[in-house]
């Protein structure tokens, strides 16, 4: 199976969102390049949220391009089977955490914003980070950070603090 497949096939079995899961689908079925950055009309996207459910807290990534406090995520890639695999792949090179795994049940949030490439429509997956994991900062970012789950909404948006409430919920 393709990525592309994959794509749609996680998209049809998301429950929830019904009109943005729509658009997402929608842009996919106009755009068989719609996984990829030179899709100038937007690109699916894949991001894991990491998550340390035991110290009750999230890693958060400050990111270079856009200065804001997000989850780790990212343009999907050729070499990725499937879009979990990009979320996880994301997750482990912008963490610096060895052994995150997702949470199971598939994306918990769909995430459509605009960036300096393009429309993003993001996949958002949960990860959850092993006990005792200890970040390493990427060339992507400008800082990470742990921060509890409370102290969220003072650092990042709204869709930020969806994206918890989600996974959390999930847990």
């Amino acid at each position: 199976m393709s990525l592309y497949d994959d794509a749609v096939l996680v998209l049809k079995n998301y429950e929830g969102q019904a009109e943005l899961r729509q658009a997402y689908l929608d842009h996919l079925a106009e755009h068989p390049d719609g996984l990829w950055k030179a899709c100038a009309a937007g690109h699916i996207t894949a991001s894991a949220m990491v998550i340390d459910p035991e110290q009750g807290r999230v890693l958060l990534t400050l990111h270079g391009k856009i200065r804001k406090w997000l989850q780790m995520g990212g343009h999907c890639e050729p070499a990725d089977d499937t879009l979990a695999a990009s979320a996880l792949r994301e997750g482990t090179e912008e963490s610096g955490i060895a052994g995150l795994r997702l949470l199971p049940g598939g994306p918990v949030r769909l995430d459509r914003h605009h960036t300096p490439c393009a429309w993003h429509l993001d996949v958002q997956y949960a990860a959850l980070a092993p006990s005792g994991a200890v970040e390493a900062i990427s060339d992507e970012s400008l800082d990470l950070r742990w921060f509890a789950y409370d102290e969220v909404a003072d650092v990042a948006d709204e869709s930020i603090v969806r994206l918890l409430e989600a996974a959390r919920a999930r847990l």
